[in-house]
């Protein structure tokens, strides 16, 4: 969010709760690059935001998750009411969760899925009392804070991932999603050293067709496409947020020819790497 809070809760400079309660006008932010886990919960107000280039528009009642190494902007907002919660790795994530509720899980470093969910009144309501304790918390200097604070920090995880679960689809073919998941996950940790969908392929047990049609039956892009725009991606965050060379940028995410990477990002986004980051920083 651009605006400023009027009342804001830390612990430590680990984990953060800002509030806001006031009418501001439309604005615009500088990108900027996301350097910890982040909760936005619009709860009147309406506006656009821009995470890693592409645009959502929203309207009341609705949670945003972003993680770090994000790109993240205000295209405008009006903001009534608004509260964000923010968090480094090592408050959150160093704790064995569930898989659904971990750091990589269904809520954060999970790019390729919408980062927001809409929010019923019901499910405000479980909302504000979480965050209403913490806000106690937050004032309560008694033994184990820190413990407490985790906690009600898991519980709004632990319902918005229950949010977002109920307002997906239900997906017929279970297989297939679960080979997505994997595939995903594969793409995020490898996706600078392993460009071939059959490696991908080979390391998920199945054959490079067998792949794509399953992704085929999910209704998504083909898997060669899923890899080309991660690395499209990185490529960008780079250009925009480092200072490093176009021939660096090519070998750090596995490109031995610099030449090759200028082509293949040009025929991606329709500009030279030079001519985007230009065009960017303008």
């Amino acid at each position: 969010m651009s605006i400023q809070p009027i009342n804001s809760y830390s612990f430590r400079n680990i984990f953060k709760l800002d509030v806001i309660e006031f009418d501001k006008a439309c604005v615009i932010n500088n990108n900027e690059q996301i350097d910890s886990y982040r909760i936005y919960w619009i709860k009147k107000g309406k506006g656009t935001y821009n995470i890693d280039f592409e645009s959502f528009s929203f309207k009341d009642n609705v949670l945003f998750f972003l993680s770090p190494g994000q790109i993240f902007s205000v295209n405008s907002e009006k903001i009534n009411e608004a509260y964000k919660l923010s968090f480094i790795r090592d408050f959150y994530c160093i704790e064995t969760h569930d898989k659904e509720i971990a750091c990589n899980g269904v809520l954060f470093n999970n790019i390729y899925e919408t980062p927001f969910v809409k929010v019923s009144e019901r499910d405000s309501s479980k909302l504000n009392f979480i965050l209403e304790s913490l806000i106690e918390e937050f004032n309560n200097s008694n033994t184990a804070q820190y413990d407490m604070l985790q906690s009600y920090l898991k519980q709004f995880i632990i319902h918005s991932v229950r949010m977002k679960k109920d307002n997906e689809l239900v997906i017929k073919n279970e297989v297939a999603s679960k080979l997505f998941k994997d595939f995903s996950t594969l793409v995020e940790k490898n996706f600078n050293n392993m460009h071939s969908v059959t490696d991908y392929a080979n390391r998920l047990g199945v054959s490079p067709k067998s792949l794509a049609k399953h992704f085929q039956l999910m209704g998504v892009i083909k898997p060669s496409e899923f890899i080309k725009n991660r690395i499209i991606l990185e490529a960008k965050r780079q250009l925009i947020f480092s200072s490093e060379s176009v021939k660096h940028i090519a070998f750090s995410l596995g490109f031995n020819d610099p030449a090759y990477f200028t082509r293949y990002f040009t025929k991606a986004v329709e500009k030279s790497p030079l001519q985007f980051k230009k065009e960017y920083k303008e």
